[in-house]
């Protein structure tokens, strides 16, 4: 989606707040003891409470209203009876829809007692959100954004996932342009003023190859190493991106 008048703007900021608050609400009752599903109901009740429906089951009928992924599960887990426990790697991913407009933002959660090398990870991962962020810009390569995280990964020994990017959102769930993390000469296309997208690096402990499991929907780390997804909702200008899934205290 390219943002067009103030209404297209304040449409996008409103579900982009919300699915910021969704998150946030969510991270802070993630906790050693309470299920996934428990966790997606909380979410489910969040955003219903702002009118918002989950964009997921929208648009893929997925089977929750949030994606929940642990430990070596990376993106797209299904909210189940699984009950957290200490030491838990936790990624909660929302997205949501409201009057049309579309939002869509993650983090990553080590549950105390959280490992050395689990912290330095989500910090590392969220550096290189805010990198690739900082290298959107509108008439820019979008190239620019996965030379910036690729970076990041590189310095400090991190695999990215590669088949999971960025992407356009805003009238939909998952628009044009794809935006790799990693950088490749291919992608041969600028940033447009106006333009929403997602910024979202996933970097792994391990060699980041994933696979889907047999529920259709979960991947996961082929080597059962541990991965971390920092992910906003930016609408691309001259100058700063705004970053619309951004809320106090947030990543």
């Amino acid at each position: 989606m390219t943002v067009k008048n103030n209404k297209d703007l304040q449409g996008i900021l409103r579900i982009g707040q919300i699915c910021g608050l969704a998150l946030q609400y969510m991270l802070s009752k993630v906790e050693p003891g309470i299920s996934t599903r428990q966790l997606d109901d909380l979410g489910k009740a969040f955003l219903q409470k702002h009118n918002a429906f989950s964009a997921p089951i929208t648009a893929y009928k997925f089977p929750g209203w949030t994606c929940i992924s642990v430990n070596d599960e990376v993106a797209h887990g299904i909210p189940d009876d699984y009950v957290i426990q200490p030491g838990d790697m936790v990624n909660i991913d929302v997205s949501a829809v409201l009057e049309g407009y579309w939002g869509d933002t993650g983090a990553s959660m080590p549950v105390p007692p959280v490992p050395p090398h689990y912290a330095k990870l989500c910090k590392m991962t969220k550096v290189a959100l805010n990198k690739g962020i900082a290298a959107a810009r509108a008439d820019k390569p979008i190239a620019e954004v996965g030379k910036a995280v690729q970076a990041i990964a590189k310095k400090n020994g991190y695999r990215i996932i590669r088949e999971l990017s960025g992407h356009g959102v805003g009238r939909g769930i998952h628009e044009n342009p794809t935006v790799p993390n990693f950088y490749t000469r291919r992608m041969r296309g600028r940033f447009k003023d106006g333009q929403v997208v997602t910024i979202e690096p996933f970097f792994a402990l391990g060699r980041g190859k994933v696979k889907t499991d047999d529920d259709g929907w979960t991947l996961r780390t082929t080597d059962g190493s541990i991965a971390a997804q920092y992910e906003h909702t930016v609408v691309i200008t001259q100058d700063k991106a705004i970053l619309v899934t951004k809320v106090d205290g947030s990543h």
